[in-house]
């Protein structure tokens, strides 16, 4: 893989496509398309106002809260411009979540799109210390300063022309990206610049990746699995397609209209798609690669994913947020593949170049062969650690016996098979569940069940499962005087959709184990035989 001597930060890739390809478009969203031109004078003259209004000694970081829109691209681009990282916030997010993770990163510079503006009040009520605001969709910021005359608010018309990029360190943070955390609080995952620099080359060589190519992008930009799309496609002159979240409804329309070349999303996706007879044979045959990730991937619909794009490789991605967007993947072979899968799941394969992969037992002892264990990994993809958190750092990265490197332990139970043989991801050693992609905490959501129920257990399960994960949440807290109704909308306002309990039971009292504790296993066999 050929490597400048030079460190390349992964704004560079961009830079050098907007030299070659000025004009060929580097984003379509919002029903607007932005040539690599264009969107490199509006990121650099806000990278220019960052640095034009940022003190000396400012966060690193710059806040990014933009959905779907050229703002939110501009404003990712303009972050790294100044060599520093950008925090992605959502506004399909409760607005008190949105405020936690942007007082929990330090950011003081905050760049904002017009639909997310709407929120700003509940984002910026209470927030400490004086916040650089930046409204490109807005001509007037008089409104906005008179009310919180605390903040500085610039708006367009007066962005600072733009200026020379400032390349990142390879230790720099490309971005900070909160994840569930078991407390309640969300963490924050240090992704640095090397690790996605590795990550980028691997798969822009890898795939051939051209400036003819046409990249989805049905993620959120609070999903790591974004930062594969932009990069990559950027990194080579492609085009990124970024459908609004209507436009996903019907994501076969999408592939189609669109007339993409690389697919990726979570395998839920090609679930639902499949419910509604969106995988009919040469469907997609503009498709020519097909990338699943987040999820464990079923057979059945790798199996038909490839019929419905006949000239489309396919492959399963897997990888932590910790260990930088995906760090192992597995091709799928319609003769062979069927072999290997376990209970229907297609393996998640081997690391990529550059990664190691050792499968241990509790004592953190490599296992043998065919036996299960953990999985840890280690190489240039592993982040950087927890963000303000050496106690969790610590933790979740280890020196094994008898090796110098670090390892993340991903809290995935595998199976390495002998001899050269893929890997097969056999589920969670903890109480961490994957909903619709997203990687969540059961204790998070138990966190906010105990506060807003004021009780002193609760006990949240994925269910009913699925080959990919959970379908949703059933809760159980101890007696209380909100009915779930009320429980239900209280934490509606704390946590993120997808994260909020689909039921939640009150029971005068939970069950306990032999050691005291709550019964989980008791309370999934209510789930499981109802009365």
């Amino acid at each position: 893989m050929a490597r400048s001597q030079r460190f390349l930060s992964i704004v560079e890739g961009f830079l050098r496509s907007s030299e070659r390809f000025p004009d060929r478009p580097a984003v379509e969203v919002a029903g607007t398309t932005l040539g690599y031109g264009e969107l490199r004078t509006r990121a650099a003259s806000l990278g220019a106002t960052l640095e034009r209004h940022t003190p000396d000694g400012g966060s690193p970081l710059t806040a990014v809260f933009a959905h779907r829109s050229p703002t939110a691209f501009a404003g990712v681009l303009a972050a790294l411009w100044r060599g520093y990282g950008y925090v992605p916030l959502n506004r399909t997010f409760p607005p008190t979540r949105t405020r936690t993770m942007l007082e929990r990163s330090g950011c003081r510079s905050l760049i904002v799109d017009l639909e997310s503006s709407e929120q700003v009040a509940d984002v910026l009520a209470g927030l400490a210390g004086p916040l650089l605001v930046l409204l490109p969709d807005h001509h007037d910021a008089r409104a906005f300063r008179q009310r919180w005359p605390q903040h500085v608010f610039v708006c367009a018309g007066e962005f600072e022309p733009a200026r020379a990029f400032r390349p990142g360190t390879p230790d720099s943070i490309a971005y900070l990206l909160f994840t569930s955390g078991s407390t309640g609080t969300p963490k924050g995952v240090m992704v640095a610049q090397r690790n996605v620099r590795h990550f980028v080359d691997v798969m822009a060589e890898r795939y051939s990746i051209t400036e003819q190519d046409r990249f989805s992008q049905t993620f959120d930009m609070t999903f790591d699995l974004s930062a594969f799309d932009m990069f990559v496609a950027w990194e080579r002159g492609a085009c990124l397609c970024c459908p609004s979240q209507r436009t996903l409804l019907n994501p076969g329309r999408f592939i189609q209209e669109s007339k993409l070349t690389v697919w990726f999303s979570v395998p839920s996706v090609g679930m639902f798609m499949k419910r509604l007879g969106m995988l009919k044979p040469d469907m997609y045959p503009t498709l020519r690669w097909s990338l699943f990730c987040g999820e464990p991937l079923p057979a059945e619909i790798a199996s038909a994913w490839a019929g419905a794009a006949p000239k489309s490789i396919i492959e399963n991605l897997y990888g932590p947020t910790e260990l930088t967007i995906a760090c192992t993947l597995y091709r799928w072979n319609a003769a062979s593949s069927p072999a290997e899968c376990h209970l229907g799941l297609v393996p998640i394969g081997w690391p990529y170049p550059g990664m190691e992969a050792i499968v241990v037992n509790e004592l953190l002892q490599e296992v043998a062969p065919d036996q299960e264990g953990e999985l840890l990994m280690a190489g240039p993809q592993r982040s950087l650690g927890y963000w303000q958190d050496a106690v969790k750092t610590t933790a979740a990265f280890v020196h094994v016996p008898g090796r110098t490197e670090l390892f993340y332990r991903t809290g995935d139970r595998v199976r390495r098979s002998s001899g050269d043989g893929p890997m097969v991801y056999l589920g969670r050693l903890d109480h961490q569940v994957k909903i619709q992609g997203y990687r969540v905490e059961l204790g998070e959501v138990e966190a906010h069940l105990r506060r807003e129920a004021n009780v002193e257990a609760a006990v949240a399960l994925g269910w009913p499962m699925t080959p990919s994960g959970a379908a949703g949440i059933v809760a159980f807290v101890g007696d209380t005087v909100l009915s779930p109704a009320e429980l239900r909308e209280r934490v509606r306002a704390t946590l993120p959709a997808y994260a909020v309990p689909r039921e939640i039971r009150v029971l005068p009292k939970l069950p306990l184990n032999a050691n005291g504790k709550v019964d989980r296993t008791a309370l999934l066999r209510l789930l499981e035989h109802p009365e």
